[in-house]
């Protein structure tokens, strides 16, 4: 249906086009404005079929993602493995569209169609850059992996639905892929053992857990028999049997000889081969790839060292505030004791998971009540808060955010990590809420999705500075909401503040400076009163994925900063209501791009 429509978008522009140059004696009769008019929109639609087309081609690329947003045709389909002809297919892909899309005039485009242009063009040049830098042999970790991302589908939790014959039929087909891809990653890894270019050994560590929990003695036992336990009573008896057989074959025939050749891959070879360094500078040409994951994550034109000065300067500011929330609750000791104390005490600390997942819902209910203080567009879909899956709790985050299906059949998640009850203070509480869901990621990314003049393209994609420096942002504004009365709850709010300004001390130290694990979890306790257990976790992630933690901090900088633009530019005429309409409306921006954009609105606004 979507080709079909786009087949006839692409053949108006061309008889649209085609007209035009048929009919160029009689323009000559016709007012300039007029002709300038006419030009504009058949290059607008020359844009918007280019991007529409780009989109549906691209899916092909990433099924997974396609089924997230309720692309269903590809509900069968996996990953394609990692091999090198289908690299150059996609290299191929990409270069072809950024000519396709150079050969639009640029200069005969506004508004939402030159956003457009401008974001495809930028997107196109840094995926085409990043193919010089082997990746893909470093295709998973402890974080992250279309591994993971599969478990889930096959839990029948997440995205893969599991509605009716044929959808029990498409998860069969996507696991035979997922087997496929699996024995591909499992080559480019040995060949980075071969090259030099493998993970950090506690972070390959991490991944072997990850693959053992799959290994089983009966398919009764593996979460990939859950969609068998609730087979649904419309199916026959027949059917019934059928899938209970075939699924049973899947799990024990392929799927468990697949975990068991990759976590014997991991143990006998991999782990031992795993390097004892961290950041990527000790990685083949690992200072360009640095520099180029700083670029990509910021989308700004920041060094390492530039980066690592602020943070430091950041961690600084926020000490000093912390001591003064220390004096106002009157403990007598130093800020490290206070620390210990924050730590150590079972009154900062739910007993049971179920008291933590509740705590979080009544914030939820606070929250919700208050937003219309500060915004006028909310999203028409709601989250639920939701404990992580206990196959991935051990090395997943404290918390994160799933969007909402784009059809509203699946609502947002807040998922809150239950594994370990000491990463989870109560003073943590309104600060968490604020940033993973309202009016955090769930504002941001469900509105994206919702917003009807954006291109599909804009609307399932996104940029990692502009949705967590929103997310950071938003958590800035508890005050204005009514929150951080508590000011052990303000504690939270600087803690984690004081979080994302360690990220940039620690991020640019591993890849730039030559840190160590173990000095990135010797600042992370001398300066916050974080556990151990969430330290060593976050320390791994940033090693894991170079350059995506220095995108909270920055990205909140230049949103406050163009929020303190907006303000000085416009006074008496500044409503915080429509800044943070515009900031939102027209999905994420890269910040040099949000930057200009905003600069226009304010332009109109005077």
């Amino acid at each position: 249906m979507k080709k079909f429509k786009l087949t006839l978008l692409v053949a108006g522009v061309l008889s649209a086009l085609s007209a035009c140059s048929n009919t160029a004696n009689n323009n000559l009769n016709k007012p300039q404005a007029a002709l300038t008019s006419e030009t504009a929109s058949a290059t607008t639609q020359q844009l918007n079929s280019l991007v529409e087309q780009y989109f549906v081609d691209s899916l092909q690329f990433s099924p997974l993602g396609a089924t997230y947003i309720g692309y269903n045709q590809y509900n069968n389909q996996f990953t394609a493995p990692s091999t090198a002809q289908n690299r150059a297919q996609q290299l191929a892909f990409y270069k072809d569209y950024q000519q396709r899309l150079a050969a639009i005039d640029q200069q005969q485009l506004t508004g939402q169609a030159l956003l457009s242009y401008e974001i495809l063009a930028r997107d196109l040049a840094l995926t085409i850059e990043g193919f010089q830098f082997p990746s893909y042999l470093l295709p998973i970790n402890q974080m992250s992996g279309a591994h993971n991302t599969f478990a889930g589908f096959g839990s029948a939790q997440s995205a893969q639905p599991f509605a009716n014959y044929q959808d029990y039929e498409n998860f069969v087909a996507r696991a035979e892929g997922f087997v496929t891809w699996l024995s591909s990653v499992q080559d480019a890894m040995q060949q980075g053992v071969n090259e030099g270019i493998v993970l950090p050994k506690p972070l390959a560590e991490k991944l072997l857990p990850q693959f053992q929990a799959h290994i089983v003695t009966s398919a009764e036992q593996s979460l990939f028999y859950s969609p068998i336990k609730q087979l649904p009573e419309q199916f026959t008896a027949a059917q019934k049997q059928q899938l209970t057989d075939q699924y049973s074959a899947l799990i024990m025939d392929k799927l468990v000889p697949a975990y068991t050749k990759m976590s014997e891959f991991l143990a006998t070879t991999y782990i031992p081969n795993s390097r004892a360094t961290v950041g990527y500078s000790d990685l083949p040409n690992g200072k360009a790839w640095y520099e180029y994951q700083i670029k990509k994550n910021t989308t700004l034109s920041l060094s390492a060292d530039e980066i690592h000065e602020i943070g430091l300067k950041e961690v600084s500011r926020i000490l000093n505030e912390m001591k003064k929330v220390k004096e106002t609750v009157g403990f007598k000791g130093s800020l490290s004791e206070f620390f210990t104390h924050l730590r150590d005490s079972d009154e900062f600390y739910f007993d049971t998971p179920e008291q933590l997942i509740a705590a979080y819902e009544a914030v939820k209910l606070k929250i919700d009540a208050r937003v219309p203080k500060l915004f006028n567009i909310v999203p028409k879909a709601d989250y639920v808060v939701k404990a992580v899956e206990d196959f991935r709790a051990e090395s997943a985050a404290g918390a994160s955010y799933q969007s909402p299906a784009p059809d509203g059949s699946r609502p947002g998640i807040f998922y809150i990590n239950t594994f370990n009850l000491k990463a989870q203070p109560k003073f943590l509480l309104e600060t968490l809420s604020i940033h993973e869901a309202a009016p955090g990621h769930h504002f941001q990314i469900a509105l994206q999705q919702e917003v009807q003049s954006l291109p599909e393209f804009r609307k399932f994609g996104g940029y990692t500075v502009f949705a967590e420096g929103w997310a950071l942002y938003a958590e800035s504004l508890g005050k204005e909401l009514g929150l951080f009365t508590d000011p052990y709850m303000w504690y939270g709010r600087l803690s984690d503040e004081q979080l994302r300004a360690m990220r940039l001390v620690l991020d640019t130290g591993f890849h730039a400076k030559g840190w160590t694990r173990q000095q990135g979890i010797d600042y992370m306790l001398a300066n916050s009163s974080m556990a151990l257990s969430d330290v060593t976790a976050e320390v791994e992630r940033y090693i894991a994925w170079p350059g995506q933690a220095l995108s909270y901090k920055l990205g909140q900088f230049k949103i406050q900063e163009l929020r303190d633009y907006c303000k000085q530019a416009l006074g008496d005429k500044f409503d915080i209501k429509e800044f943070h309409t515009q900031i939102l409306i027209d999905g994420a921006l890269p910040m040099p791009i949000l930057e200009a954009k905003i600069k226009r609105w304010v332009d109109t606004q005077r």
